[in-house]
């Protein structure tokens, strides 16, 4: 690695590195799995059934609603069903990858197979992350649960250093601002009410999980916790390994679950992640590879 490049640099050349590496794919998969079935089977009694019951909502969440919203948000001008097919595959690669950002590389690649140039497909992806946070952040609102102050400050900080960012670029420089996908108001407001539509469903499957492990736990309480656990993801980790998931079973034993249901329900929500992934990311993967799926012909977007 060159020593002399910046720390951005470094992280964009880490994690390009991790994506393209075949072992360490697998590495990380293998030990992400293992760990989550070694904590799943320290639970006394498991039923799958709660758990499966919240895996429905959350597929429909995070397949059906995440692309939604990004479609909306998207200048490429490509149809609902190639977003659906591209956010769907990006998730293979995402959750084998830190901070997820293989799905994230994922999306700009097959942006740029389409002809977008690679700003405009960056500050596309960025976007949709940043619609994303600003619906969690809502989503813990609307379900009148204060976020810790720490968090909320961190939050909402963010979104106003972007927001003033964004309005000084746009007095200054009209120009290049017309290059960026500046969403309209409308538009903002439907892609924040995919992204809270989306959390409930996760807050749905971790519900279920924790139900199947034998304990149970208030929602209101549950949206506080998920909320903090949060930020932990903005440190490197694989699904299943990552500083978030530790968080979240810190945060489940505050409140009253012991640490062994903590852990199992945890380790249980990162393993059925990957039946939706596997079976409608691989497999939009698998069919395009094999020549199912048409590319659209290249255009400058």
């Amino acid at each position: 690695m060159d020593l002399g490049r910046g720390p951005v640099a470094q992280t964009q050349w880490l994690v390009r590195t991790i994506v393209a590496s075949r072992t360490v794919r697998i590495t990380a998969l293998l030990a992400a799995v293992g760990l989550s079935l070694w904590n799943v089977d320290r639970v006394p009694h498991t039923s799958v059934l709660p758990a499966m019951a919240g895996l429905l909502p959350f597929a429909v969440g995070k397949y059906l609603l995440c692309p939604l919203r990004w479609h909306a948000l998207s200048r490429s001008g490509r149809s609902r069903r190639w977003h659906l097919r591209a956010y769907a595959e990006s998730e293979v690669l995402g959750l084998v990858s830190p901070w997820h950002a293989g799905a994230d590389l994922w999306r700009i690649h097959r942006l740029e197979r389409i002809g977008a140039r690679r700003p405009a497909a960056v500050s596309e992806v960025a976007l949709d992350r940043f619609v994303g946070a600003v619906g969690l952040v809502v989503a813990v609102a609307v379900c009148g649960v204060a976020m810790p102050r720490a968090v909320l400050a961190v939050a909402l900080g963010a979104a106003a250093v972007v927001l003033a960012a964004a309005l000084v670029v746009n007095r200054r420089r009209p120009g290049l601002a017309g290059r960026w996908p500046w969403p309209s108001p409308k538009i903002f407001a439907m892609g924040v009410l995919l992204s809270i539509g989306y959390q409930l469903t996760i807050l749905g499957l971790l519900i279920g999980a924790i139900n199947a492990v034998g304990d149970s736990v208030s929602a209101m309480q549950l949206v506080a916790i998920f909320g903090a656990s949060q930020l932990a993801g903005v440190l490197p980790g694989v699904q299943g390994a990552s500083p978030r998931e530790g968080a979240l079973v810190a945060g489940l034993a505050s409140i009253g679950v012991s640490w062994t249901a903590a852990f199992g329900a945890v380790a249980l929500t990162a393993l059925l992640y990957w039946i939706p992934a596997l079976l409608l990311g691989g497999g939009a993967l698998l069919l395009r590879w094999r020549g199912w799926f048409t590319e659209p012909q290249p255009g400058t977007t």
